[in-house]
């Protein structure tokens, strides 16, 4: 991932902020204080005005041995500490001394003279100067410390989430990406693209591959690039842990998707759908793949017809047994049954008593409900209730498959048609 570096222009204005809120004229009042006896010295006065001069000349080395005289001076008025600790904030943060400069702000942060706008902006750069100076370490507790005081920051984030990265911790850039992202959907605003791929990466790096699946999932709603669909398509067919009833679906989303290409992917296909008790669906399938020349023109053509003759038998026995099949599952305890008897019925235009016993079956708490769930959206979808699949797949849940494939439905049958 390319990072984008931070604007030099925070630093330079954070120097500013505390050179320019002052000007040590010696025995004068600061217009910035509402203190009277808020005075300086001439012992510590005059040093500070040659560390402003040698500041002004960029001449860091003189400017901080002058600061040095002035601090080294006893008895000092609690308004010249302040005053001292701001050049050398300046001075520090000017010349690239994040540890110097660090200290120097913690001084004037904790200090009631500093507004709270201006505590503010010095915790901006001290975390900014710690990111710059590449240490990284110390970079994470200054902008988190900054996001404690000062809120949500988008900037201020990003940095965060690439100062746990540039670490090597995965785990908490990931983390901090991931709630930055949730943010901003709740907000209804859609996360920005480097967003949702620099998450990819945090959960690629981490081998968490239900995760980057995930990302990708968000990536393709948002950002529909067909190197993102091919991407996510792959890293779920990778997951190991994915149950083997949802490879069906999977195929289907490759073949919706274009990326089922092997006929022997199609045939397997329809296999598992005739196995899985839905006939009908693997000949619609079937039908889809000779259609568009993916089947019947290949080597293979030969036991590709001898499959759809098995198909169509199997398609007409269920048929004629629809009825007896629904009876029968209504009497059943078990779910499934009634899951397929009534995704049948769908399939053979009986959209609404179809859906129905599948509804029972889903009351009869099925092994997997999360698969359950989204074989009743894809009834719902296949029965042309378009619209209601959709909710349905917004309410599928559970890890390694199942929410990721119904959210990938959703955007295939929501994408406006061309």
């Amino acid at each position: 991932m390319r990072f984008p570096r931070c604007s030099r222009a925070l630093l330079v204005a954070s120097s500013l902020l505390a050179a320019s809120s002052f000007v040590p004229v010696i025995g004068s009042s600061l217009v910035t204080v509402a203190h009277a006896e808020d005075q300086l010295s001439a012992k510590v006065g005059k040093p500070l005005q040659d560390a402003q001069t040698a500041l002004g000349a960029k001449n860091y080395a003189k400017a901080m041995s002058a600061v040095n005289t002035a601090d080294a001076v006893p008895g000092k008025t609690d308004y010249e500490k302040y005053t001292i600790a701001q050049m050398r904030a300046a001075v520090a943060a000017s010349s690239g001394d994040v540890a110097a400069a660090s200290k120097a702000y913690d001084v004037l942060i904790a200090s009631p003279r500093t507004p709270a706008a201006a505590k503010q902006q010095m915790l901006m750069a001290n975390a900014t100067m710690a990111y710059n100076a590449k240490d990284y370490a110390q970079a994470v507790p200054a902008i988190e410390r900054y996001l404690k005081i000062a809120g949500p920051n988008p900037q201020m984030q990003t940095l965060l989430v690439q100062s746990y990265y540039l670490q090597q911790d995965y785990k908490n850039a990931a983390r901090v990406q991931q709630d930055q992202i949730n943010a901003e959907i709740k907000a209804k605003h859609v996360p920005a693209e480097n967003q949702l791929q620099f998450l990819a990466t945090c959960y690629h790096q981490m081998k968490d591959s239900a995760n980057e699946t995930h990302a990708y999932v968000l990536l393709a709603k948002y950002y529909s690039k067909p190197d993102y669909w091919a991407m996510l398509i792959h890293n779920l067919a990778a997951d190991p842990q994915m149950p083997d009833a949802l490879t069906f679906n999977l195929e289907r989303l490759r073949m919706a998707t274009g990326v089922l290409k092997e006929p022997s992917d199609y045939m397997d296909m329809v296999e598992r759908a005739v196995q899985g008790g839905l006939p009908q669906l693997g000949l619609n399938l079937m039908n889809q793949a000779y259609a568009s020349g993916a089947l019947g023109k290949d080597a293979g053509a030969a036991r590709e017809a001898r499959l759809k003759a098995m198909v169509v038998k199997r398609a007409a026995e269920t048929k004629a047994s629809l009825t007896a099949d629904a009876e029968a599952a209504r009497k059943l305890p078990n779910a499934a049954p009634s899951l397929t008897a009534g995704y049948n019925l769908v399939l053979d235009g009986q959209v609404d008593a179809g859906l129905a016993l599948m509804r029972e079956g889903l009351a009869k708490k099925p092994v997997a409900p999360e698969g359950a769930k989204l074989q009743y959206g894809m009834a719902q979808m296949d029965g042309g209730r378009k619209d209601d699949a959709i909710k349905t797949f917004a309410d599928v849940h559970g890890d390694h498959g199942a929410q990721d494939l119904a959210q990938l439905w959703t955007l295939l049958i929501s994408k406006p048609s061309k």
